[in-house]
């Protein structure tokens, strides 16, 4: 009986909290959303039931959770702690990502860079409401839904509220369909909506090689603090392009892209035990976050009607939307956007332009940031 009442004490029921079954009611809730409306399931999946192995409490002095030195979880997000699995994901994505759109019609470009104004005007944001520049960093951040950034600026800046801001990222990236839909349509007009726009040039394979060296090398030479990132970002898109290491690019888009997917996932998702999570600061970041996302959703759309003002050929606003890095989706929702007031509008290759863009503005912008605010 003595040994059946420490085993009840020692047990996760006799330690559980209403803020563990909170955070275990949104990780079910996430991967609710996975299954059921198919929001990201590859990355809210892995988040959702890393929330609930991180929101099992243990008995004292079982090393198992994530902040227990020498536990396997601790282990595992040691990877999101030091900014390893971001790098390796951006890898993958390069791999997989056709900048072909981008260089066809480069004045797009300046849609992807647009959109980065909502990682800015929410860092000064930020700084208002009491955050720490680093901090504020780290949480403007967000507004690039470029979840992978997020972790690696934030593990560098604010290590302390990385589990927030990456649940906060990963949402709404995993939301886009959800968030940027209202924003298109209130600042566009059905005609606006309506804008064709002239079919993309055919990119030489020769453009397709030198694009990630000599953009690596700008990019890299103007803010070395994305060196990290954009360099593996245009190392796997050298990999694809080149046709000489097919077996190196198809390992990189898919299983070394689908194995560092789990692990972050699990891990990140793991850190947010009730006791590090659930504070104010979560939720003020959780609403910089969507205050972030929708500036930057607004700053590509009004960019783009900016440039019509000087441009012959038209682009579409709606264009402007994916300036966000959240590949492929912003896109998808651009065209779908398109597609719902002209059905033979196909605005999917030409919103791939800003998309790819905002992925390495995004990578850009946090390169900026560390570079200013770690020192």
């Amino acid at each position: 009986m003595e040994l059946f009442c420490r085993f009840v004490a020692d047990s996760g029921l006799a330690h559980l909290g209403w803020g563990h079954l909170a955070m275990i009611l949104i990780g079910l809730l996430f991967i609710a959303l996975a299954i059921i409306k198919d929001y990201e399931p590859l990355l809210l999946v892995p988040i959702g039931f890393g929330i609930l192995l991180g929101n099992i409490p243990a008995a004292a002095g079982m090393a198992i959770g994530v902040y227990d030195p020498g536990s396997v979880l601790s282990y595992l997000y040691f990877g999101v702690s030091q900014g390893i699995y971001p790098p390796l994901i951006f890898l993958g994505i390069g791999a997989m990502t056709d900048f072909s759109a981008m260089l066809s019609n480069p004045r797009l470009v300046l849609l992807g860079a647009a959109a980065q104004i909502g990682i800015f005007l929410t860092l000064a944001g930020a700084l208002l409401l009491g955050f720490s520049p680093q901090e504020a960093g780290a949480i403007g951040i967000i507004g690039g839904a470029d979840g992978p950034t997020a972790i690696f600026l934030s593990a560098k800046l604010a290590p302390h509220l990385l589990g927030s801001i990456a649940i906060a990222a990963y949402s709404y990236m995993a939301l886009v369909p959800v968030i940027q839909p209202p924003i298109m349509r209130l600042l566009t007009s059905p005609a606006e909506r309506r804008i064709r726009m002239k079919p993309p040039r055919q990119v030489s394979k020769r453009e397709r090689i030198l694009f990630p060296v000599g953009a690596f090398l700008i990019c890299a030479l103007i803010a070395p603090g994305s060196m990290v990132l954009i360099g593996m970002l245009l190392f796997g898109n050298l990999l694809k392009e080149s046709l000489v290491t097919d077996r190196l690019a198809n390992t990189a888009r898919n299983a070394l892209i689908d194995i560092v997917t789990i692990v972050l996932g699990l891990s990140v998702g793991a850190s947010t035990s009730a006791d590090h999570f659930l504070r104010p600061q979560s939720l003020l970041i959780f609403a910089l976050g969507a205050l972030s996302f929708g500036i930057a959703t607004a700053g590509g759309i009004l960019f783009a009607k900016f440039m019509n003002l000087f441009l012959r050929d038209k682009i579409n606003p709606l264009v402007g939307a994916a300036g966000v890095s959240a590949v492929p989706d912003s896109a998808r929702v651009v065209h779908n956007m398109g597609q719902k007031e002209d059905p033979t509008n196909f605005l999917l290759m030409h919103a791939m332009a800003p998309n790819v863009a905002g992925v390495i503005g995004s990578a850009i912008g946090a390169g900026v940031l560390w570079t200013l605010l770690a020192r």
